[in-house]
């Protein structure tokens, strides 16, 4: 259906149809010639599919592999220009997944015997796999792209893979061939969401179609070759109560936040890196009344909100002349005048933050967003910054002002040494005392020591609260007998 099979063989003949040689130079760079920048895969294939087809199989068990020679490169080289050359790129994209693998293993699977290749069932195998990953995927990435206990796939060029699995970091097998490869399954990611990697533009941000999170640095920034980073998120939402299974805090601790986001307090989720910022803030939503109009401003779009009425907004970066940059604040200052019932902002890095504590304080309670900062003290410091960075000339009094009557509530994500994550503070902003903010705890994580396998020992502890200053908001919404009994079982504990 798809090759042209003669008797002439696999080489470049009359038969092949006129897509061909116009797919040959930019597939073949996956594997051959990578430095193409811009044709990474056939222009046909790029039409016909928005992304590229990723096999979704169940995670691979995990098998060591022998080290990737020269022999075996040559030998997929040649494999896949005989490939190239026999099928039809713009007809495989509109097979579904695993129809367009069956193609081209048949394929792959004569060519290797009419070029009689020595190669064992394993190594065959091996070399079947690799090429569909080229064709239809992100070519090596893709064991890692499968596995879903991984959390980060760390890429340190072509030589240096590194995977954080259950908290720590490890290297992994996986392998390029040259950073010119790597390069181009970069450019392969970025350009799916309209953005672009190379010399003029080194630094990109971008998504993978599951909503992973994707950052790509390339030479000459990237000394030793590009750097890919890509934060994976697991397939299943994780809720609140998976992370009481997992520790990261009690079930009373899971009610109260429950009953936070029920009650429309206005939220920031502080923490450093890797500390679990974005899980938490999925798990919060999930407390959203269906009903409501939530808007989601977000620099690359991962927040994976269940209700029906939702609009995702997303930066964009200025292209080759310096023109048409989007930023955070652009989005949020648009979204107040797309009536939201509660915004949402994935990540609060600059002077965007004031335009966000406008919004919640001026109808918008509810609204959500993250912020890098390793206390809850530390979280006010820093929007305090942040504001002074766009440049506003407001007293430091004002600027507090404005903090502490737009913030109801704090929560302190943090990511431990042994790799666990634990929510350490549920934080109340209260107002001001003279020109400080003042803030109250419901509930700190102490840590008490480790045990023998150096994992951490602690506990979630409250603070002994009676009436949290969201007293009455809970009241409003039928929850505060609800609030009160966590509260008791809180001190209880």
């Amino acid at each position: 259906m798809f090759g042209k099979r003669g008797n002439e063989g696999f080489g470049k003949s009359g038969t092949v149809t006129p897509t061909a040689p116009a797919a040959m130079p930019a597939a073949s760079a996956v594997i051959e010639k990578p430095v193409a920048a811009a044709p990474v895969l056939a222009d046909p294939v790029r039409e016909a599919a928005a992304a590229p087809v990723r096999p979704q199989p169940s995670p691979p068990p995990v098998r060591k592999k022998a080290a990737r020679t020269e022999d075996y490169y040559d030998t997929k080289s040649q494999v896949f220009s005989a490939l190239i050359d026999t099928i039809d790129l713009s007809q495989l994209a509109k097979l579904d997944t695993e129809s367009a693998r069956e193609e081209i293993r048949d394929i792959v699977n004569d060519i290797i015997t009419i070029k009689n290749f020595a190669m064992s069932i394993s190594e065959q195998e091996e070399l079947l796999e690799d090429i569909c990953n080229d064709v239809l995927g992100y070519g090596p990435l893709e064991p890692l792209l499968a596995r879903d206990d991984i959390a980060d796939i760390m890429v340190n060029g072509a030589g240096q893979t590194f995977i954080e699995v259950a908290g720590k970091t490890i290297e992994s097998e996986v392998r390029f061939r040259d950073n010119a490869q790597l390069l181009s399954i970069c450019q392969r990611i970025v350009s799916q969401v309209g953005r672009r990697v190379d010399e003029s533009s080194p630094i990109c941000d971008a998504r993978l179609p599951d909503g992973s999170r994707v950052n790509v640095i390339a030479p000459p920034l990237a000394i030793d070759g590009t750097a890919l980073t890509i934060r994976k998120f697991k397939k299943d939402k994780l809720k609140l109560d998976q992370l009481v299974k997992f520790g990261a805090i009690t079930p009373e601790g899971a009610v109260l936040l429950q009953i936070i986001g029920r009650v429309r307090c206005n939220i920031v989720i502080s923490g450093g890196t890797g500390s679990g910022k974005t899980t938490l803030l999925n798990c919060l939503t999930g407390y959203i009344d269906l009903e409501e109009r939530v808007i989601t401003c977000e620099d690359t779009a991962e927040l994976q909100l269940q209700q029906p009425h939702v609009v995702r907004l997303e930066t964009r970066p200025p292209n080759i002349e310096g023109e048409g940059e989007i930023t955070m604040r652009d989005l949020i200052k648009n979204c107040l005048r797309m009536r939201p019932e509660r915004i949402i902002v994935g990540e609060v890095r600059g002077p965007e933050v004031f335009d966000l504590l406008q919004a919640m304080n001026t109808g918008h309670d509810g609204s959500m967003g993250t912020i890098h900062a390793n206390t809850p003290r530390e979280c006010l410091s820093r929007m305090e910054s942040m504001i002074a960075m766009g440049g506003y000339t407001l007293p430091a009094k004002t600027v507090r002002e404005i903090i502490a009557g737009s913030i109801d509530v704090i929560i302190q994500a943090a990511r431990l040494r042994d790799g666990s994550r634990r929510i350490t503070h549920i934080t109340e902003v209260i107002g001001m005392e003279g020109d400080v903010i003042i803030t109250q705890d419901l509930m700190r994580y102490e840590m008490n020591g480790e045990d023998a396998n150096g994992k951490i020992i602690g506990r979630h502890k409250s603070t002994g609260i009676g009436r949290p200053n969201f007293w009455d908001r809970a009241r409003y919404f039928n929850e505060d007998k609800r609030l009160a009994a966590t509260l008791d079982a809180m001190e209880k504990d």
